[in-house]
């Protein structure tokens, strides 16, 4: 639910352009706020779903990701080897804790390299549903060893996310753009046209520089992946709760209900 409603706040702070509402360009207290409630609702998720090996495992995988988009910090074209640990943090331990993933990772890089800003929460909300988008590639084959069928699924989805988080990042870019009229955004522009604007503007400016990110997501995952996943399998396999269905009650992660006998008559 904690992941629903942070999920929902998002969408919120990425669709404001396209209601018609008459709001100044990147609204800089919707995002504020956003950020706010986004920290308080992790603080929530990390105290309730977490032991301390599962937010140990999620610090090292920040501070990996966070030290690899500070070694490549242009990047090359729109792709960084941040989205590598994201992808696969995802992918084996579920949903909630790729959003986690993603979300500080893009947090703790943005520290160390100097990028904080009113773009920030923009960034934690699409890296983290990248790791949603993972997590829910991964359900499929939860508790499997990890093959090369893993690593086309994997990458198939980095790729997709890495086109949408280029996509989710523009709607920042382009509450500012007044380059070219047939393009732009200004406050009150009526819904269809917005969206029509902003297809151009994407295709014009970022779906190029968004393909590059998306290819280097896959071919990260393909040469890097598999001992990877099978790494963190393991060090899955001996958290105290192992995998995020057995929180939830799936029964095939889950202890099974100990068997009762009844004593024999006579």
């Amino acid at each position: 639910m904690i992941l629903v409603a942070v999920s929902v706040l998002g969408l919120g702070l990425f669709l404001w352009p396209f209601t018609g509402l008459g709001l100044p360009p990147a609204t800089p207290a919707l995002a504020l706020v956003a950020a706010a409630t986004l920290a308080l609702l992790l603080v929530e998720a990390g105290q309730r779903r977490m032991d301390s090996r599962r937010l140990a495992l999620l610090v090292t995988l920040s501070a990996v990701d966070a030290g690899m988009r500070a070694a490549l910090v242009t990047g090359i074209g729109g792709f960084s080897p941040t989205f590598f640990g994201i992808l696969c943090g995802g992918y084996v331990l579920g949903p909630s804790f790729g959003f986690s993933c993603g979300s500080a990772s893009l947090l703790v890089s943005a520290v160390v390299t100097g990028g904080v800003g009113p773009w920030l929460p923009y960034q934690m909300l699409a890296a983290g549903w990248v790791g949603v988008a993972a997590g829910l590639a991964g359900r499929a084959r939860r508790g499997a060893r990890p093959t090369r069928w893993d690593l086309l699924w994997l990458g198939a989805t980095g790729a997709a996310c890495g086109i949408a988080f280029g996509a989710c990042m523009d709607v920042w870019n382009w509450t500012f753009f007044r380059a070219a009229p047939q393009l732009g955004w200004s406050p009150g522009m009526a819904p269809l046209i917005a969206l029509a604007h902003f297809a151009r503007y994407y295709l014009a400016t970022s779906l190029a520089y968004d393909g590059l990110r998306a290819a280097g997501n896959a071919a990260m995952v393909a040469a890097f992946g598999l001992p990877v996943l099978v790494g963190l399998r393991r060090v899955a396999a001996r958290f105290t709760v192992t995998l995020e269905e057995a929180a939830d009650g799936d029964p095939g992660t889950a202890d099974p209900a100990p068997v009762r006998t009844r004593p024999a008559s006579g």
